[in-house]
């Protein structure tokens, strides 16, 4: 069986260390320059350093975006910036523009290039003239197809191929997008998106000030420029069979739960996938997971050619299934207590579900105990981010998430 990569990402040093948790092979990461999601939490050079050792100690590789439409003043600074790079040890930088790729090619040519999806790479042709140039990997535009990264892989041998398999979708060609510089003077191609396709819309009567009318589509909703979530986690197989070696999770700014339960359904299903090819999509469990946590509508997009069904209508998202209300932050000294870091309430009596990398996920127990930081005992744990002990039958480990199911 082939080796293939899950790549997942982090917008601050907690998910990274989610991310690593929960079964990523690789993880990208943007800096606090020359990053297109400006807007998540990010890192500083020093904790680019220190994540590239956390990482590396557990085996797990780092990229870092430097994916901005540079201009002729980022230059001077992009120059010490890729020399940092290379020093910290990154395994690769993803890079759109072809400035800063030839740049560093010259000032760090140990640090192997990635070309960022911004590229709108689309073709074969494309793909060969970076394999050329000596990129070790090209990440597609979401618009190919499987017959056509098949194409691609086929004409392009000694070049890895990466593709996006989970996450949200711009409704623009492979991003680049002028709707956020325009209703709010943050440029997405600078790093500065706000989203401006995923909220709802109202027209205006240019003759009648103050009054605002609906826009619709088929009577379905305002949601016109809000596209559905990409999800292939049924199609492990076919992505591998078309070529692609590193499955890209999309969504440095979403939460830790998001991110727990998306990297571990894509961990299960890839490694089932390894040990068992197709036979692993008989286990419902793994598009199940999906659905709980937030999400839109899920489309296949373009991945098996022309689809005029991908965008989402409805609403911005759901909330998903299941409420993410604690995270377990240590053992007590007593046995099957648990030290948890409150995020939603709950309390005795409640069903909460264990989302985990490890035996016990998905398995349920009722709360039967809860203390506070003092000892004494509470039924209503409801103070985000207090500690609190519980007790629970299974043997629960740091970084293991409680949730329960929306009522």
């Amino acid at each position: 069986m082939k080796k293939i990569e899950l790549l997942a990402p982090a917008g601050n040093f907690s998910k990274l260390k989610t991310a690593i948790c929960y079964g990523a092979d690789a993880v990208y990461i943007g800096g606090k320059r020359f990053s297109l999601r400006a807007l998540s939490d990010n890192f500083t050079d020093e904790e680019i350093s220190d994540a590239v050792k956390y990482a590396h100690d557990r085996g797990v590789k780092i990229y870092v975006t430097v994916n901005i439409f540079a201009k002729n003043s980022d230059f001077d600074e992009l120059k010490e910036y890729l020399v940092f790079l290379d020093k910290a040890g990154v395994d690769a930088v993803l890079i759109t523009d072809v400035g800063i790729i030839s740049l560093c090619k010259k000032v760090a040519p140990s640090l192997k290039i990635h070309l960022s999806t911004q590229a709108n790479t689309l073709n074969k042709y494309a793909v060969n003239y970076w394999e050329e140039e000596g990129l070790e990997r090209v990440v597609l535009a979401r618009e190919v197809s499987l017959k056509e990264i098949r194409e691609i892989a086929d004409f392009c041998p000694g070049i890895q191929i990466e593709a996006f398999a989970h996450g949200a979708m711009c409704i623009s060609y492979s991003g680049r997008c002028l709707l956020s510089n325009y209703f709010n003077g943050r440029d997405a191609n600078r790093g500065e998106c706000v989203q401006a396709c995923r909220w709802s819309y109202e027209l205006r009567e240019r003759s009648k000030e103050g009054d605002y009318y609906p826009v619709e589509q088929d009577e379905r909703g305002t949601y016109i420029l809000n596209s559905k979530d990409l999800n292939m986690i049924n199609h492990i197989d076919e992505m591998v069979d078309a070529g692609v070696f590193s499955f890209k999770i999309e969504g440095r700014m979403k939460s830790e739960y998001y991110l727990a339960t998306v990297i571990n359904a894509y961990r299960r299903a890839m490694d089932d996938y390894l040990e068992n090819g197709a036979k692993y999509k008989e286990n419902p469990d793994y598009y199940g997971e999906l659905v709980k946590t937030n999400h839109r509508a899920f489309t296949t997009a373009y991945a098996f050619g022309k689809n005029d069904e991908t965008v989402n209508y409805f609403n911005s998202q759901s909330a998903g299934e299941f409420v993410f209300c604690a995270v377990v932050d240590k053992a007590s000294a007593e046995r099957n207590h648990f030290i948890v870091e409150i995020r939603n309430r709950f309390k005795v009596g409640y069903q909460l579900e264990i989302l985990t990398p490890g035996e016990n996920f998905n398995k349920k127990f009722t709360v039967e105990k809860i203390f506070d930081e003092t000892g004494e005992p509470i039924v209503d744990a409801k103070i985000v981010q207090q500690k609190l002990k519980i007790y629970c039958e299974y043997e629960l480990k740091e970084g293991d998430i409680l949730r329960k199911k929306y009522e």
